[in-house]
């Protein structure tokens, strides 16, 4: 299957799951999984969230920022991969002075 993100809808979610400023993104969602496009603008963060069904693995493709992840701070930049499994919480932050934009996907793995 295709995605082109260019063809799909861009939306801006204010204070992500209780983060800071806005999430801009394009997303493909289906019973299975999520796969987004997206970026943070700069200041803006992704709230912490456990993952208790699925679990996100996003590619940074460019910007810095950081991710909280089980308690730790880890750095990001281009070429990153980050991976939260299921039953793990993390939060994505933008503390870079230019858009965070990330390449995620999130299966469902049921109950």
């Amino acid at each position: 299957m295709l995605l082109n993100f260019e063809e799909i809808e861009e939306k801006v979610i204010p204070k992500m799951r209780g983060g800071e400023g806005e999430m801009i993104t394009r997303m493909f969602v289906n019973e299975d999984t999520k796969i987004m496009y997206g970026r943070l603008t700069p200041g803006s963060s992704i709230g912490l969230h456990v993952h208790e069904t699925d679990s996100e693995m996003f590619y940074i493709l460019s910007g810095t920022g950081k991710v909280l992840c089980d308690g730790v701070y880890e750095p990001l930049a281009p070429g990153c991969c980050h991976y939260c499994p299921k039953g793990h919480e993390h939060s994505l932050i933008n503390d870079g002075g230019e858009d965070l934009v990330i390449l995620a996907m999130i299966p469902t793995h049921g109950a």
